[in-house]
């Protein structure tokens, strides 16, 4: 155990975007819990990174609006395919999502394959760099949450308006904290929450807080702990009568 990543420059930033994930998470993680699409996420977070590593093969700049543009397009074709085979097969709807995310998986696995860097690339596309975060960096996250919300109230009426803003939501975020914190952030303060938004938000919070301040101290990779924290959270809050 050491204080010395206690470093205020660090983990302010990366708490701060953990908050902003959270704001937009929350809400739209209760949704998938309503509508019984759990790993839309998993498969929608995958599309995205598949995109992110495609854009790098082909030479995009890292963090340029070139590879901006190839995660949000593989997201959003990712979104709009899942939500036409919901149209046409709602039954199947979760089978065709965990398909959809072993394909994502598999392609992305397969780009990487003559990349000598490739697994590192793969581990930051699934447990993220949260802890790179800086105040300047977190200037396009903050945008789309406050476009999410903007849009909030439209998501229960359309189904197109929250696939399309969930793409946008989670392109925002992967690239944030990685694909594993994503579904995490998603689903189990929402799991939490019983139907109430607050109790989540409060999960989510405790939590990265608890898994940054974790991963700090004992060196500690921040994603993995994060979602250890989450966890943790949700069932200190579960394990309580409800109210």
């Amino acid at each position: 155990m050491t204080t010395e990543g206690l470093q205020a420059g660090i983990l302010l930033p990366a708490f701060a975007a953990g908050l902003l994930v959270l704001l937009t998470h929350v809400p739209l993680g209760m949704e998938v819990l309503k509508r019984g699409i759990i790993f839309i996420d998993l498969a929608v977070a995958q599309f995205a990174g598949f995109g992110i590593v495609a854009a790098s093969a082909l030479g995009a700049e890292s963090h340029g609006w070139q590879m901006q543009a190839a995660a949000l397009a593989a997201a959003l074709a990712g979104a709009f395919f899942l939500r036409w085979r919901e149209r046409r097969n709602p039954e199947h709807q979760e089978a065709i999502i965990g398909v959809s995310f072993v394909a994502a998986a598999c392609a992305t696995i397969l780009v990487l394959a003559k990349d000598p860097h490739g697994g590192e690339h793969m581990r930051e596309l699934l447990v993220g760099q949260i802890l790179w975060t800086t105040w300047m960096s977190l200037v396009p996250l903050a945008i789309v949450t406050a476009a999410v919300l903007a849009v909030r109230h439209w998501l229960k009426a359309s189904p197109l308006a929250f696939y399309l803003a969930f793409a946008v939501a989670i392109t925002a975020s992967v690239q944030v904290v990685g694909v594993y914190l994503v579904f995490a952030s998603l689903i189990v303060p929402a799991l939490a929450a019983r139907g109430r938004a607050k109790p989540g938000y409060l999960v989510g919070a405790v939590g990265y807080a608890a898994g940054l301040l974790a991963s700090a101290l004992f060196d500690l990779p921040a994603g993995a702990a994060i979602v250890i924290g989450l966890i943790l959270a949700a069932l200190l809050v579960r394990l309580r009568p409800a109210s």
